[in-house]
């Protein structure tokens, strides 16, 4: 990791280098900093460019900060509400003979033989992580389909909890969910899916990569701008 002092602020960043005339400059949504730099870039010519633009990334960074989430911190008690694919559910806890979660009439009933807030709190995350595979893999299935050209295959993913991103694709081609997008809308999620397939055929968030994301989801932005602004 690497650093530029920018006014008041330390813009950190990581550098992959590549085959490239030009060096590209990318902001998360997580507020990360990604540079896709020439071979031949020394670190003090990278670092300048990185200060040149150093307006333009701290704008990029308080703008993704404007989607944090603003739900306050669940105490998973009765009354507070849950989302489930972008519908929500009014969480009931009550004492049985058996654990389990499902979803009844409307409501998101949790039956423990010893309830307790932790307990409630780790069963949802097994209930919900268990769902998310399966929607996650039916959705995967789909959306390849729309990849036949660029020869994309069936992917297999990684669910993993993210504390500000979505979704992932690594360097090495592998896709990794957040499993809280299991809360969003069923498009939500076909949209997060679509865009880490394109990193497959293209890496960086360039010209040609939302052209193609485009052509892949028109009205992308759509789903975007809902998943960004779901409170979590």
């Amino acid at each position: 990791m690497d650093s530029v002092i920018y006014g008041s602020k330390t813009i950190d960043f990581k550098v992959k280098r590549a085959s490239r005339k030009t060096l590209a400059i990318e902001v998360h949504p997580d507020s990360s900093v990604h540079l896709i730099a020439p071979v031949e870039s020394s670190m003090a010519d990278i670092k300048k460019k990185v200060a040149n633009r150093g307006r333009w990334i701290v704008n990029q960074q308080a703008y993704f900060e404007t989607f944090l989430p603003l739900t306050p911190a669940r105490e998973y008690v009765s009354g507070e509400t849950h989302f489930y694919l972008g519908k929500r559910y009014l969480l009931k806890v009550e004492q049985g003979d058996k654990d389990s979660v499902k979803l009844t009439g409307g409501k998101l009933l949790v039956t423990l033989i010893s309830p307790s807030q932790d307990k409630v709190k780790r069963m949802l995350a097994a209930w919900y992580y268990r769902l998310a595979k399966r929607k996650f893999e039916q959705v995967m299935e789909l959306a390849v389909e729309k990849f036949k050209r660029e020869e994309i295959e069936k992917r297999s993913f990684e669910i993993k909890r993210m504390k500000k991103r979505w979704g992932s694709c690594t360097a090495e081609g592998k896709i990794i969910l957040n499993p809280e997008l299991i809360k969003a809308n069923a498009r939500c999620i076909e949209y997060v899916i679509t865009h880490e397939l394109c990193h497959l055929v293209i890496p960086a968030h360039n010209k040609e990569f939302y052209k193609l994301l485009g052509e892949k989801m028109p009205g992308w932005e759509k789903w975007k701008e809902k998943l960004e602004r779901m409170m979590a």
